[in-house]
């Protein structure tokens, strides 16, 4: 059992700040122009760091560093070690970082060492590899976890893992775990987790194209979400933030209706676009993050031709230019 050093209540506490100043950032990972070393596309670090330091300066509630977006499955764990310390000397303290972490307990737990020592505030612990399991099963998963490191944790819940209500009540239970991103907007059982859990535990919506979902949320008392558009076009994500954040329905409708809903319609076009369509834009923008690596694959020239349309779209929208 490893003994809790790191300070949760702060730790939770400037979550929550960031969670009700701005989206939460969940950044790109660069990778080179070429193929490099037999896995594909090599890591980028400059041009990573580059990228993170705009991300950052457009004010973001927090950086969440190799998760899905960031193609954490792709990385080896040097690599992940590289990304993780990259992140937090690019934020410097100014906000929280919380790495992505994940496979069965024992790697999760690995990579957990390893962000914390990159000096990471929190960890998000992806799901499970490949199984099914119980409710049992999955509260074992983070206590697993939890007793191997000292950072707070943060369980995310789509595809396979599923918390039932007394699940939630038990891992708020659990010493380090301190919130539930949700991924499947099940609003009816979502709320009944919200409801079960304590004030101070957080809960924020992880559902792909969070924005399209942000009302339905907010509705039941969840106002915080991740943002996929952020990391191509902060300029949009922030503009939807404010409105949806002032009830400026006026310009949530506009948003969602010109670019948030046909950006949904363009991801449902192929396998893997929530994240590889999001990196496509942020090449159209001339962010330097490359392409991305295997299973994946970058998205062809028609649905590309779409999205760089859209993107002008939406840029006009909240008054921007690429």
């Amino acid at each position: 059992m490893v003994a809790l050093t790191a300070d949760v209540a702060t730790t939770t506490a400037r979550l929550r700040d960031g969670m009700a100043k701005g989206v939460l950032s969940f950044p790109l990972t660069s990778f080179t122009g070429e193929r490099g070393e037999p896995g594909g596309p090599a890591l980028d670090l400059p041009a990573f760091r580059d990228y993170l330091a705009a991300q950052i300066e457009t004010g973001p509630g927090a950086l969440f560093p190799a998760c899905g977006t960031g193609e954490f499955f792709s990385l080896d764990e040097d690599e992940y070690r590289q990304v993780i310390t990259a992140s937090v000397r690019e934020a410097d303290g100014r906000l929280p970082v919380v790495a992505g972490i994940g496979y069965g307990w024992a790697q999760a737990a690995r990579f957990a060492r390893i962000a914390e020592e990159a000096g990471a505030d929190a960890a998000l612990v992806l799901p499970h590899y490949l199984v099914t399991a119980p409710q049992a099963g999955l509260v074992a998963q983070l206590r697993q976890i939890a007793a191997r490191t000292r950072l707070p944790l943060i369980a995310y819940q789509r595809d396979q893992v599923t918390f039932g209500v007394e699940s939630v009540r038990e891992l708020a239970e659990i010493p380090g775990v301190i919130g539930l991103k949700d991924g499947h907007s099940d609003l009816d059982r979502l709320q009944r987790l919200k409801l079960a859990a304590p004030e101070d535990f957080l809960f924020f919506n992880g559902a792909a194209t969070a924005e399209v979902q942000a009302r339905p949320y907010a509705s039941i008392g969840i106002t915080a979400y991740s943002s996929a558009v952020h990391a191509f076009a902060p300029e949009i994500a922030t503009a939807f933030f404010a409105a949806q954040r002032d009830g400026d329905d006026a310009a949530v409708e506009r948003l969602l209706r010109g670019f948030y809903v046909p950006l949904v319609e363009l991801r449902d076009r192929g396998t893997g676009y929530a994240v590889s369509l999001v990196k496509a834009a942020a090449r159209l923008r001339g962010r330097p993050v490359g392409p991305v690596r295997a299973p994946l694959t970058d998205p062809g020239p028609d649905d590309l031709a779409a999205l760089e349309e859209l993107l002008a779209v939406g840029l006009d929208l909240v008054g921007a230019t690429n």
